[in-house]
């Protein structure tokens, strides 16, 4: 019996989250309005792609491209498009979405640092076929991530990404993914919003700053002087936490030519004397 009332005891703010449920399931206001509390299905990727389009319309950018790594069964890449539909009128930028997976499900784990007591081989097999039928606009690129990323830009020469999804699990599937960050800014807005799917987990996963995703981030930042993974703190020092707000990170390019366009028109920028 207990079990049924676990989550709302739990839960800190309990009228909160009713109140919010209520608003997703009967999309009560706006889905600028949703998508800003988080009142949306996978508000991670509504928060990741709303302000990567923000910041794009305000750059001048009138595309950019939406990367998920790890599409599983595909309930994520479907998920995108519905977001990438909404925001792309409310800004009047296009969205172009791109998912990644082997299609096969997880390759065999390498050693420790991709947790081989949490994923094993075949984990997460996608029904193509099934998948493909369902999508409306976003394209698969399937393959091993090794050599889907090294043909991708050449072969879809995408528009400016802006918003990046990593769910591949695996530490060294993770490692290649981000690898290809560094194709040069043309591929790339200057700031550009992620999520990251596997770095809190449970008593179970116990994932840590030594194996898996966290690892993955950890060493990139170490290996790469002018582009930056991190934690946008706005979101994690809010009056109200949410789980998720603690797998975003931000992408920054320091060498963009972009990187120091203003970007706070709107804004009082002047503080008189009272």
């Amino acid at each position: 019996m207990l079990r049924k009332f676990e989550g709302l005891i739990l839960d800190p703010y309990p009228l909160r989250t009713i109140a919010k449920g209520l608003i997703r399931r009967f999309k009560i206001g706006n889905y600028e309005q949703r998508v800003k509390i988080g009142a949306v299905d996978r508000p991670w990727y509504g928060y990741i792609v709303y302000n990567a389009a923000v910041l794009a319309k305000k750059l001048g950018y009138p595309r950019i491209s939406v990367l998920e790594f790890g599409v599983a069964g595909g309930n994520g890449l479907v998920n995108l498009e519905e977001h990438a539909r909404q925001i792309s009128k409310l800004c009047s930028v296009d969205i172009d979405i791109f998912g990644f997976d082997t299609g096969r499900g997880l390759p065999e784990p390498s050693d420790y640092r991709d947790l081989p007591y949490c994923y094993k081989e075949g984990f997460y097999e996608m029904d193509i076929p099934k998948l493909q039928a369902k999508l409306k606009s976003a394209k698969l690129v399937l393959g091993d991530i090794t050599d889907a990323g090294k043909s991708f830009f050449e072969k879809f020469n995408p528009a400016p990404i802006g918003a990046i999804s990593y769910d591949f699990d695996l530490y060294s599937s993770t490692v290649m993914a981000l690898s290809m960050l560094e194709r040069g800014e043309k591929y790339y807005l200057p700031r550009v919003f992620c999520y990251f799917d596997d770095i809190i987990g449970t008593e179970i996963e116990l994932f840590n700053d030594y194996t898996g995703e966290r690892l993955a981030i950890n060493e990139f930042n170490q290996t790469h002087r002018n582009i930056k993974l991190g934690i946008p703190y706005h979101l994690v020092s809010a009056e109200v936490v949410e789980p998720w707000y603690h797998r975003i990170y931000a992408c920054h390019f320091f060498e963009h030519s972009r990187y120091n366009d203003l970007v706070t028109g709107g804004l009082p920028h002047e503080l008189p004397l009272q």
